[in-house]
């Protein structure tokens, strides 16, 4: 399709800037994941996964991996301790702190909630072949690895 057919299509200068790409992209990404799930569940979903792929952490070092203030950290904990899909115990190593783990009903939880993520993502990504998908991954992932990591 030309211009023509486009006419409030941004100019080609802006269109053709990788940083507004992804920022449209990403916008669009975040309505799509809206309609499916609620905005507490992302957070939800980040924790429950950091949980499940690296064990038992701190509500710090949750907050070091996802980029997340501790705050922020602290009530998403206490929705998911409400729920059950979490657990925190007494650090046997340093009585300070507690250590979060996820909990059976969390792990549930983080199954139904990659169901709707992945639906998502195949929403978002409905142009691209399988091929495309896992290059669009390797190049972003490979862009992300190249600069310094950046809280949320």
């Amino acid at each position: 399709m030309s211009d023509m057919e486009h006419p409030l299509q941004p100019p080609g200068r802006l269109r053709a800037l990788a940083s507004w790409q992804v920022n449209k992209v990403s916008t669009l990404s975040a309505r799509l994941t809206a309609q499916r799930m609620q905005l507490g569940a992302r957070t939800d979903f980040a924790v429950l996964a950091a949980l499940e792929e690296y064990g038992a952490l701190s509500q710090a070092e949750i907050g070091r991996r996802l980029g997340l203030d501790r705050n922020d950290v602290n009530g998403v904990l206490n929705r998911l301790e409400s729920h059950r899909q979490v657990d925190r115990q007494t650090d046997p190593t340093d009585r300070r702190r507690n250590l979060i783990s996820l909990t059976p009903v969390g792990e549930a939880h983080l199954e139904e909630l990659q169901r709707h993520t992945d639906a998502v993502q195949d929403t978002l990504l409905a142009g691209l072949t399988p091929e495309e998908r896992q290059q669009l991954s390797h190049l972003l992932s490979k862009l992300l690895d190249s600069h310094q990591p950046q809280s949320a």
